[in-house]
């Protein structure tokens, strides 16, 4: 089973390489915004238990969200592996989501790290802010600040797949098919 953590700043093209990486490996996407908006509009227990915190303005607690997670993976026992986007984002949900998996003996396999350059990133979403609408999207200083809270409190999971010997760092410059490339060879090397 090949199990995936993608990862990297907000407009690094997860996105879209999810995308691709799910059509030509046959993962199952799990992203815990979708995952949090399905469980909330099934008004499942854990769905339930989520809107509790989200009405107060307050961050879902790690374990509800891993409860969710292993939902969704109980829910696809016979798939191919699974491609986690936009978790974990702490080491405390790193290290929440390997205790689950190795519960269930499918750990993670790799983590891939798309790295950019800031200024990279900044152009990246202000197009994106453009197309999409997106106001977040649209201001180089919301921009920026996202990119420094990603690289104080985010960026530091890399290092507790990296004492795992599961960190592959992508260079995240260059075309989408280009970084897809770079992405598989270490997929395929995993």
């Amino acid at each position: 089973m090949l199990n995936i953590v993608l990862f990297g700043p907000p407009g690094a093209g997860k996105g879209t390489q999810a995308a691709k990486i799910i059509e030509k490996y046959q993962l199952v996407h799990l992203s815990t915004g979708d995952i949090l908006r399905g469980e909330l509009a099934a008004k499942t227990t854990l769905g339930v238990e989520a809107k509790k915190y989200m009405d107060k303005g307050e961050l879902v607690p790690d374990e509800v969200v891993i409860g969710m997670i292993e939902s969704k993976i109980g829910q696809n026992t016979g798939s191919k592996g699974f491609i986690f986007d936009g978790f974990p984002r702490t080491t405390a949900q790193a290290e929440a989501l390997d205790k689950m998996l190795n519960k269930r003996n499918i750990p993670i396999t790799v983590m891939l790290s798309l790295e950019v350059e800031k200024d990279e990133l900044v152009k990246r979403l202000l197009g994106r802010g453009q197309d999409s609408g997106r106001s977040d999207d649209q201001d180089v200083s919301i921009i920026e600040n996202r990119i420094k809270v990603y690289n104080s409190e985010t960026a530091p999971v890399k290092g507790f797949y990296e004492k795992q010997g599961k960190l592959k760092s992508i260079a995240g410059m260059g075309s989408i098919d280009e970084i897809f490339n770079r992405l598989c060879e270490a997929i395929d090397k995993a």
